[in-house]
């Protein structure tokens, strides 16, 4: 295998983290990150708000592939913070598509389910996307500032991505703490995505990047399923009270962005192609609970 020189945006994030660290295994990788630091890599300031920063960057480094992870993620900040949300999402792929062109980089945009309008659910990757948050909208138009600005490209969709973090707390991670403390909690029955386990999303990325492939993925999980059957599998598979769960619809959360009611996405594509092939839940979910199992031994 060539070795490659990788630039990863979001390296200290959910996907990111992950990404750098399987990534340095093989190749050098140039981990950018705005305010928590990496622990993989070559470790680079890069903030998204500041252009000149993100070509500068770019320019000393001269990666043979980029994969940008970094994005301003949370929903509902995103519909309260419309421009900031656009700056991030939008304005700073335009800059990095720009770059990456000059300097003939393959990237590598890291894209979401919620730029569906959830009202089908199963999208192929040439469905017309049709956003219902300013979050989707944002980078929607970061998919179109990649495919306007960037000469070589692929865009990879995903979908509620889940794993271990120090920090951030994906969705089984918050099932499991509040279900082992005996806590009732509000889980959605009416909304439906596609989990996909962040150690099988980060393989799939870097063979992409490795296989140089072009076009839109949908690399996500293999299962569609709603939240309040993703929590019940979790509590199942843990022999933890189920009946803790209270299945709500979204309407009942007043939630201040609008969500797609089902996203899953179409992962035919990326099943035909890939060698790493996209999991189905149950798989996923037994090696997430082998993960927190092995970590806790490891931390007694």
């Amino acid at each position: 295998m060539v070795k490659l020189k990788f630039l990863v945006t979001g390296s200290a994030g959910l996907i990111g983290r992950q990404v750098v660290k399987d990534l340095s295994e093989t190749h050098e990788v140039f981990s950018c990150y705005n305010k928590s630091k990496p622990e993989h890599g070559n470790i680079i300031k890069m903030d998204l708000l500041n252009h000149e920063m993100i070509s500068n960057v770019l320019l000393e480094t001269e990666p043979d592939v980029v994969i940008h992870l970094g994005a301003m993620t949370g929903v509902d900040l995103c519909e309260k913070e419309e421009s900031m949300a656009f700056n991030i999402n939008t304005k700073s792929t335009q800059i990095i598509a720009q770059q990456c062109s000059v300097l003939n980089t393959f990237l590598v945009y890291v894209s979401t389910d919620y730029v569906f309008d959830g009202n089908s659910g199963m999208y192929y990757e040439d469905i017309i996307p049709n956003p219902l948050s300013i979050y989707g909208k944002s980078k929607l138009e970061g998919e179109k500032m990649i495919q306007t600005f960037s000469s070589d490209w692929c865009i990879a969709r995903t979908s509620t991505p889940f794993g271990l973090h120090p920090t951030k707390k994906s969705f089984p991670v918050w099932v499991i703490e509040n279900l082992k403390k005996q806590k009732q909690i509000d889980v959605l029955s009416d909304q439906f995505t596609s989990p996909t386990y962040v150690p099988n999303l980060s393989k799939m990325l870097i063979e992409i990047s490795e296989r140089h492939l072009n076009g839109i993925f949908h690399v996500a999980g293999a299962t569609k399923i709603s939240r309040y059957e993703m929590a019940r599998t979790i509590s199942d598979k843990l022999n933890l009270d189920e009946k803790l769960l209270r299945d709500v619809s979204i309407n009942e959360l007043r939630l201040e962005a609008p969500r797609p009611k089902d996203s899953s996405l179409n992962i035919s594509k990326a099943d035909i192609i890939l060698n790493e092939k996209p999991q189905k839940i149950n798989q996923s979910l037994d090696l997430f609970i082998d993960e927190i199992i092995t970590k806790s031994s490891t931390n007694l």
